[in-house]
């Protein structure tokens, strides 16, 4: 299970969180009345180079509120995961997540006001051995 958090460094999550790409072409609206749920990292062969902190939300706790046309798409292995960054600056922003494909993961880095290099203790889930691949 991963870390929880209300507050990082001073900066309280709010219950309707603002995050962007690094262009701001991309604006999203998280809800996130409990704060951060289950922070993570993954060692899976995208995440592993991607370098995120991902956090939980519902599927309707996500609202592009502008840029959705310049979300792009990328999947691989079983094409189950959606993983969405924008196509100006490169950033990746979330992801229909395949181990619960009920929930989005997004990337922490991108909610405003919150720096990840001062969340400490983030456990790493092994997407290298995941279970959706044991046949």
């Amino acid at each position: 299970m991963g870390v929880n958090l209300k507050e990082i460094d001073g900066v309280k999550i709010q219950p309707k969180h603002l995050a962007s790409c690094h262009c701001g072409f991309v604006k999203i609206e998280l809800d996130l009345p409990d704060g951060l749920i289950d922070l993570r990292r993954c060692d899976c062969s995208l995440c592993r180079r991607r370098g995120a902190i991902a956090a939980s939300v519902s599927l309707d706790g996500i609202n592009v509120l502008e840029g959705q046309e310049h979300l792009k798409l990328y999947q691989f292995n079983t094409n189950t995961a959606k993983h969405y960054f924008c196509g100006n600056c490169g950033i990746y922003t979330h992801h229909q997540r395949r181990s619960n494909p009920t929930q989005y993961g997004f990337n922490v880095a991108c909610l405003e006001g919150v720096n990840p290099l001062k969340i400490g203790g983030v456990p790493t889930y092994d997407g290298v051995n995941h279970p959706a691949d044991r046949g």
